[in-house]
């Protein structure tokens, strides 16, 4: 009796596994060969199939060299890539290439981020999907830089691309060269990225209408473009918010491109092809339609690379951020940028952006770009507002002056005390109005551009080293030190139509040549415990240089 009841409850525990969905499907048993040779997307989507008719699964790669065309995931589907496995995309030909891009919205945004279908892995209206292991995603030969075909057949220009999914787990793995986007995850929602190493040629991760995001522990290269870059288009054919997102413990760099992967993290290449430096930093924008609310990012660091850029043109709300315990090193533009303008790209009548509650603190920057500063700038009549910048060293590279900015801009006047070998000892403000000299065009004038591409190059070598603020209310500099390699006979702080700021504890690099601030149509201005400078208020003032 003991021995039957025994032998029952081993063959109900068996029969209980046999009922239980999902498992364990071997891409290599639905005929995969892995030999990078023969095209293995047929076996692996119907591994995907059978994983899905038994309720969910793993779908695994051994070890290999699996050779790809469009892989398309369903819900409560893994696929792990294992040690020593290659998901390889392959070069499209006449018999076969990968599924063709859907109809979609397309008017506001590029073509990259208006389809899916075209990618090597894709998945729309899913749930509960992973993608994870310790392989490689290589699309070095077969995803394009945003090309719908390549040698005339359809193509992928993306590796990952995810629209309307919920609960989505990507980790472990590494990708290279993987087109216009590494991953496009489009209204995902409850996404998690983890320990992702991603060495590609354009965007890396780009979040867009996207909410409860975790991104950690990420390397991310990306030379020419974009490395973790939130955004909020019009590509679902609405306006939705990227919202509540923690970005932490990542590295984002501007490396020549597979130099992460190989661990030779390589500095040869100093454009992208805006020929601007190298890319790969953090940013929001520039798709801006639906705003970007709740945000985290800390403990990251920034190497060769371009700095942080928060951007709304395109009518979306940037507000509650929060950016804490960020190192930099070798930036090739501004550290910190802030840029709020009408781009307006979107449906007719979309209001003016809005930037507010923006704080930055524990920021260590050196050897940053000498000719753009960290800039916060709004429109006329639309000022970014409550931002504060605290604990902060920058050391700019220097070694410009006002003549390169003049040069830049055709204009033939600076300061209205002048410091040179020929003028002598430059006099000091006596807090009263100056008004600068008369010229073909004022240096400091730099223009709104609110209709164009944001980008800190965009305007032009600036009259300050350290920080321009144009258009913004309400803002906190305090505890800030900016440091200088090279001499630089700029202005260390320009503040244009600026209503509301306060700066306090501050240290900062200045020439005998430049004074420390111009201000230009400025109200409220308080200056407390700022080395050189004594302590003032400004009511209100159109135009006033201070020397000390």
């Amino acid at each position: 009796m003991k021995r039957t009841i025994i032998l029952w409850g081993v063959l109900c525990f068996v029969m209980s596994l046999w009922a239980v969905p999902g498992g364990y499907f071997n891409v290599k048993d639905f005929g995969a060969k892995g030999d990078g040779v023969h095209t293995d997307s047929p076996a692996i989507n119907a591994a995907i199939q059978a994983a899905s008719e038994a309720g969910g699964g793993t779908v695994y790669f051994p070890a290999g060299t699996y050779s790809s065309y469009s892989i398309r995931l369903q819900n409560h589907i893994s696929l792990y890539l294992d040690h020593g496995a290659i998901l390889k995309a392959a070069v499209p030909n006449e018999k076969e290439h990968y599924d063709l891009p859907e109809e979609n919205w397309s008017t506001y945004q590029d073509f990259g981020h208006s389809h899916w279908k075209n990618s090597l892995i894709w998945g729309i209206g899913l749930h509960d999907i992973s993608i994870q292991g310790f392989g490689l995603i290589d699309g070095t030969e077969g995803i394009t830089r945003g090309q719908a075909k390549m040698n005339g057949f359809p193509a992928a220009n993306k590796a990952i691309a995810l629209k309307e999914c919920r609960n989505v787990n990507i980790r472990d793995i590494s990708m290279l060269q993987c087109g216009h986007f590494a991953m496009l995850l489009t209204g995902v929602d409850n996404l998690t990225i983890d320990n992702v190493r991603c060495d590609t040629n354009r965007d890396a991760f780009d979040i867009d209408c996207c909410a409860n995001v975790r991104i950690s522990n990420c390397y991310v290269n990306t030379t020419n473009d974009d490395g973790i870059v939130l955004k909020s288009s019009y590509g679902l054919g609405y306006a939705k918010a990227t919202e509540n997102v923690t970005i932490t413990n990542c590295q984002v760099s501007g490396y020549d491109p597979g130099t992460l992967l190989d661990g030779t993290f390589k500095k040869t290449i100093t454009q992208a092809p805006d020929r601007d430096g190298p890319t790969g930093r953090i940013k929001f924008g520039t798709e801006s339609n639906g705003g970007f609310k709740n945000i985290t990012i800390s403990n990251c660091v920034f190497d060769h690379c371009r700095g942080i850029a928060l951007e709304t043109v395109d009518g979306a709300i940037i507000e509650d951020i929060t950016i804490d315990n960020i190192s930099m090193r070798d930036i090739v533009n501004s550290p910190i940028y802030i840029r709020l303008g009408n781009r307006a790209r979107g449906p007719k009548e979309l209001p003016v952006s809005v930037v507010r509650r923006v704080k930055l603190s524990n920021i260590t920057v050196k050897e940053a770009d000498c000719r753009y500063a960290s800039i916060l700038f709004g429109i006329d009549g639309h000022p970014i507002e409550d931002v504060v910048l605290s604990n902060i060293y920058i050391q700019y590279k220097g070694g410009l002056t006002m003549d390169d900015v003049i040069e830049q801009r055709g204009a033939n006047s600076f300061f209205t005390k002048v410091n040179s070998a020929a003028h002598g000892t430059p006099q000091q403000s006596n807090g009263a109005d100056d008004s600068p000299q008369t010229g073909k065009r004022d240096p400091f004038d730099v223009p709104d551009m609110e209709k164009g591409y944001p980008e800190p190059s965009s305007h032009g070598i600036l009259p300050a080293y350290g920080l321009f603020v144009k258009h913004a209310k309400n803002v906190t500099i305090d505890n800030v030190e900016f440091e200088t390699i090279k001499e630089d006979k700029r202005p260390v702080i320009v503040l244009m139509e600026v209503d509301g700021i306060k700066l306090t504890d501050m240290k900062v690099d200045k020439s005998a040549d430049a004074p420390y601030f111009v201000l230009k149509n400025v109200n409220d201005v308080e200056i407390t415990d700022f080395e050189g400078v004594k302590d003032k208020a400004i009511k209100s003032t159109k135009h006033l240089e201070i020397w000390k």
